[in-house]
Formats: structure tokens, sequence, C-alpha cells
């Protein structure tokens, strides 16, 4: 006698996303430069993971296919815009929202190149396994291992600098 597998509900769904979607902001905010954009790229996320549920709650790592679909989303909101600019000849509009106060890491991770703000990001406010961030970004995991080596010691040398310049 075949067994049906009963339908997921939307409570394994609600329990997943209330524990990995701030965690999930917070990366992309990082690893993007715009909380206005890591919110909607999150967003798109979940929306598309809800939609997909059966399907992405059986995967290996949902987290993991969660930040593919969001950078891939910020990459298609960061060719339009291109797009809107030259068409429209103008600059973006700029964002709405209180600049927070500045924060050394921060801005010493925001010097870093776009790689390896999304190597960090996904490394550490994430907290994905290099394997699942070179998954998640395409690329080897040595290349990952390398790039995080790289940024960690520009961002030690980033704030070491700030530090011998901030009078006290």
């Amino acid at each position: 006698m075949t067994t049906l597998t009963p339908a997921p509900t939307g409570d394994d769904f609600a329990a997943w996303y209330a524990v990995q979607a701030p965690r999930a902001v917070a990366t992309l905010q990082a690893a993007l430069g715009d909380r206005g954009l890591a919110e909607d790229c999150v967003a798109e996320a979940f929306a598309r993971a809800f939609a997909r549920w059966p399907k992405v709650r059986r995967m290996k790592s949902p987290n993991g296919w969660i930040y593919v679909v969001a950078l891939n989303h910020a990459r298609s909101a960061a060719r339009r815009e291109r797009v809107q600019r030259q068409w429209r000849g103008t600059h973006p509009p700029q964002p709405m929202h209180a600049p927070e106060p500045p924060d050394p890491l921060w801005d010493a991770v925001a010097s870093l190149s776009t790689q390896a703000r999304r190597a960090i990001a996904l490394r550490y406010i994430a907290d994905l396994p290099e394997a699942e961030v070179a998954r998640v970004m395409g690329v080897s995991r040595g290349t990952v291992a390398t790039t995080l080596h790289r940024a960690r010691k520009a961002l030690a040398e980033h704030l070491s600098t700030q530090e011998q310049e901030t009078p006290v």
C-alpha cells in the first residue's frame, strides 16, 4: 500500500523564515552595501522559496539557495538600473532613509571588492561554510579561501590604519 506524504504546511516555512530572513538581510546588506536593496532581494528570494516550498525544503541547503536567488535578483536589479539610467540619462535617486552612524568595521568592509564583500558576508554573517559560500558565489572553494584570506588581511590593515589616525 502506498502512503502519501502530507502536503507541507506553512508552519515549517514560517519557522524557517523567522530564523533565516534577518540573517539573510544582514548578509545581503553587507554584501551589497544597501539595506533597502538587501531587503528587496531577500523578500523576493523568500517569496520564491514559499512558492516552491515542497521542493526547496528538501534541498541540501535551502539557506544557500536563498542567497543564490537573492544575489541573482540583486544582479538583475543592477542591470535594470543601468539600462534605466542610460535611457533616462539621469543619476539614480538617493535613498530616503537616514544614514546610520559610521562604523569603522563596516566602512572597512565597504572598501573591499564586490567579491570580497560577498564572501565576507556569506561566511561571517550568514555563517555558511566555505564550501557553501563557493557554491553560492559560483567559484571554487580555493577561490573562497583565498578571497577570505586577502579580505581579512585588507580589513586588518584598514582598521589598524584608522586606529593609528584616530586621536585618543
